[in-house]
């Protein structure tokens, strides 16, 4: 886990940082078949590790700063149940997406520098593979206690192989939040951003309000961002807008939606044929508004973090592998 001064000193160096994009959306496009799977991309951990290495490899050759792990929906009960291994092997499955990405980014270290990985956490509602990880109706049934227990494990394979930081993702309710906000404090070492699924201009997934839930992130001093990801892009800017005068010195907004396409949990991603809601052109208004870590969600591949790139860095061709040593 890098240190806080690390990785402020990173985030001021290298603002805005470009986030990856959607993991899945690569894979997919890869040809991995992700949609039925009650693990998601996670399946891959054991089924096909290098396909997950060359995701991480393309989002890092078009400009990514920051990769997030293939753990998203993973989780001890989920690879108990569903891969049929051991709690130790779940464990160490847990932690291989942490080594995956270390590997890659190593080979994209220039000097002192080297990509960051985001050790990626979704929400309990993930694993209900249900999508009601944009709705958070579970939350109402479960407790603080039983969301900690839940993610507690999740964390700390994470955190033991090595990842720089935790990325709490797609959280849709303050409920889920505050116990995860909690929960940190148990890893006093580690930092993290907690970002949020969000229904509309003002509220998360599951109707509270997002300047509620800027509250709780404020509260927290090892939390870098608080922001919004996996929602359309167009609510971003009033929903930065809300909370505005609520956002800690310390923090950041981080900012990294899909497409802008419907999500149907039984048929997956809607298309119109309209184009894509997601511009890299709204990044810059992003940016007045005070995010210092931006990037894309599902539906977006590395073509679309290069232009991400080329709009708030210049200049920026994407590398190819002869550029690599």
């Amino acid at each position: 886990m890098a240190s806080s001064a690390c990785l402020k000193e990173f985030i001021k160096n290298n603002a805005p940082v470009i986030l990856d994009g959607g993991l899945a959306t690569e894979l997919e496009a890869q040809g991995a078949e992700l949609q039925a799977d009650p693990l998601w991309s996670a399946r891959l951990l054991q089924k096909n590790p290098q396909a997950i290495r060359d995701a991480h490899y393309r989002f890092l050759l078009n400009g990514a700063d920051v990769i997030t792990t293939a753990t998203y929906q993973a989780s001890i009960p989920g690879f108990i149940s569903h891969l049929n291994a051991s709690c130790e092997r779940a464990r160490e499955l847990l932690m291989s997406g942490v080594y995956l990405a270390k590997e890659t980014a190593k080979k994209f270290e220039s000097g002192q520098q080297c990509p960051l990985v985001a050790g990626s956490v979704g929400p309990y509602g993930a694993i209900l593979h249900d999508g009601s990880e944009y709705t958070g109706v579970y939350a109402e049934k479960m407790s603080a206690e039983e969301f900690k227990d839940f993610h507690r494990p999740r964390i700390e394979c994470l955190v033991a192989a090595g990842a720089d930081l935790i990325a709490f993702e797609t959280i849709p309710s303050i409920k889920e939040a505050a116990a995860v906000v909690e929960l940190l404090r148990e890893f006093p070492n580690s930092k993290a951003w907690l970002s949020f699924s969000c229904k509309d201009g003002r509220c998360v997934a599951d109707g509270g309000l997002f300047t509620d839930a800027v509250r709780v992130a404020s509260r927290s001093t090892q939390l870098l961002a608080v922001g919004v990801n996996c929602c359309s892009p167009v609510v971003v800017e009033s929903l930065l807008d809300s909370a505005r005068m609520l956002l800690s010195p310390d923090m950041s907004w981080v900012v990294y939606p899909n497409s802008g396409e419907e999500w149907d949990t039984e048929r997956g991603w809607l298309t119109s044929g309209e184009p894509s809601g997601w511009t890299p052109e709204l990044s810059h208004t992003w940016v007045k508004q005070g995010a210092a870590l931006i990037g894309g969600c599902c539906r977006i591949g590395p073509d679309h973090i290069a232009e991400l790139r080329r709009q708030l860095k210049g200049n920026y061709k994407p590398l190819t592998s002869m550029d690599q040593t």
